[in-house]
């Protein structure tokens, strides 16, 4: 037998997978698996807790997302986005009135970079009032690094002393990145590498890790696989559910599928099946006893994703389940041209999301066990690009849940402009924090110990601070 051994797969580590083994003998097969959760498990809880990651596909406009609102940096903001005279809408730039209901002020008093003052964009009213409420926060110019940067050293070129992620700007590449902390290419996500830790607190190991969002490198872990579900509920295996052409066909079926073999991998491949079966009755029977009065709307594809996670959340103790990882993702904000039409509508759509789902984790009273946040491929250009803004790097995000240190910013702001030092050319934001302290963060509150944290994030070391601060 071959052990696969990884980076974080210690002496200590490894004697306990072959002592697990050994208990467990030849009989099963999937030993090897199943020792290797058990192995990864950092932490033992009694407690839920669940991170849900909304993943924006195309690369999120920050300076239509979060815009300045004090006069100055309007005025720096609405210049370089071609704004109207009077302050009014124009080129790609939002009128500053249409700001007045969701500008931001923070629970704690905070200075920004030069004086700077936000405001959500007008759609994200909900995100306003939980932001009020202290369970909202925003995390300013946060993107993929492998080590902290100055715009001297990432103009130096010298990727020896000064390595920046690979493929930058590209939607492929830092899809990966942000989700995997690594290229294109890369099988394990961070959100995996939780499960990976977490799993073993689990009755079901296999739903540690849950996309509705599609498949997704963030929730797939070294030992932990990724489930995915789709928002009409789990998938079965339909030859096993219906009889076709009135024959009773399905119940052959399933019994051939579930039945034991002499041949090896035909035995292995019913087994796994059988697994799979029994898996979807699981979730099923849990998450359809599972009846919330929060309302949901089916139209909106990310809200539909939120209600089956709500619904997964609801069954958790049906399902054994004590820490849970989430992905869900939305569509549309590669905004090259439109970006005036198309914007307030993907903010529309992702406000009525995050406003339903709160309010079903407050229904569930799961609020302060469940925190939600976004990620994007990246932030766009500062710059209008005549229609739009093309791709950038660092991004402004937002955290929401009953655990968060929400009303106030974290990270550094970064000046409204094209030519400060923060900025890499047309208002693409140089992060000042990187992924891996947003992933800390979060991991910490979830229940990463210290001493296991680079086992998820190997690269933390790089930064001085792992902790930013945003969870209770």
């Amino acid at each position: 037998m071959v052990f696969s051994i990884g980076h974080h797969l210690d002496r200590r580590s490894f004697l306990r997978r072959l002592s697990a083994l050994g208990v467990t003998g030849a009989a099963l097969p999937f030993a090897l698996e199943f020792a290797a959760i058990g192995e990864a498990a950092a932490f033992t809880v009694s407690d839920y807790k669940a991170l849900v990651c909304i993943f924006l596909y195309g690369g999120n406009d920050y300076a239509n997302t979060l815009i300045p609102y004090d006069l100055a940096n309007y005025d720096r903001y609405s210049a370089i986005r071609g704004g109207g005279s009077g302050r009014t809408a124009g080129g790609i730039a939002l009128s500053r009135a249409s700001l007045d209901a969701t500008s931001l002020r923070p629970r704690s008093p905070q200075t920004l970079t030069n004086d700077l003052q936000f405001a959500l964009a007008p759609q994200l009213k909900a995100l306003k009032s939980y932001w009020d409420a202290g369970n909202c926060a925003a995390l300013l110019n946060v993107g993929p690094l492998i080590v902290p940067l100055t715009r001297a050293q990432y103009d130096s070129g010298d990727a020896a002393r000064y390595p920046s992620p690979s493929g930058l700007f590209s939607h492929n590449d830092q899809q990966s990145t942000w989700q995997s902390l690594a290229a294109e290419g890369s099988t394990i996500g961070w959100g995996g590498r939780l499960g990976d830790l977490a799993a073993a607190n689990n009755g079901n190991a296999l739903l540690t890790c849950v996309s509705a969002g599609g498949n997704a490198v963030f929730v797939s872990g070294e030992t932990v696989l990724q489930y995915q579900i789709g928002t009409d509920g789990a998938r079965p295996i339909y030859a096993t559910q219906k009889d076709y052409y009135g024959t009773a066909q399905a119940s052959t079926v399933k019994k051939l599928l579930t039945q034991s073999r002499a041949n090896i991998f035909e035995n292995e491949f019913n087994i796994v099946t059988k697994r799979s079966l029994d898996l979807y009755q699981s979730v099923a029977s849990a998450i359809g006893s599972v009846s919330l009065k929060t309302p949901f709307n089916p139209d909106n594809d990310l809200a539909a994703q939120l209600a089956i996670v709500a619904q997964l959340i609801g069954g958790r103790a049906a399902l054994g389940a004590k820490r849970q990882v989430f992905f869900v993702s939305a569509f549309g904000y590669d905004t090259h041209d439109g970006l005036v039409s198309n914007h307030p509508a993907l903010m529309a759509d992702l406000n009525e999301a995050l406003d339903q789902f709160y309010r079903a984790t407050v229904e569930l009273g799961v609020s302060s066990q469940v925190t939600s946040f976004t990620a994007s491929d990246f932030g766009r250009t500062l710059a209008s690009n005549g229609d739009g803004s093309d791709h950038g790097w660092g991004s402004h995000h937002f955290i929401l849940g009953g655990a968060v240190k929400g009303g106030q910013y974290y990270g550094v702001a970064p000046e409204v402009s094209l030519t400060s030092d923060d900025q890499v050319g047309q208002g693409r934001l140089l992060p000042s924090t990187a992924v891996d302290q947003y992933a800390a963060t979060l991991a910490s509150w979830f229940g990463v110990t210290a001493s296991e944290m680079s086992t998820a994030l190997p690269r933390i070391g790089n930064f001085s601070t792992a902790n930013l601060g945003f969870m209770n």
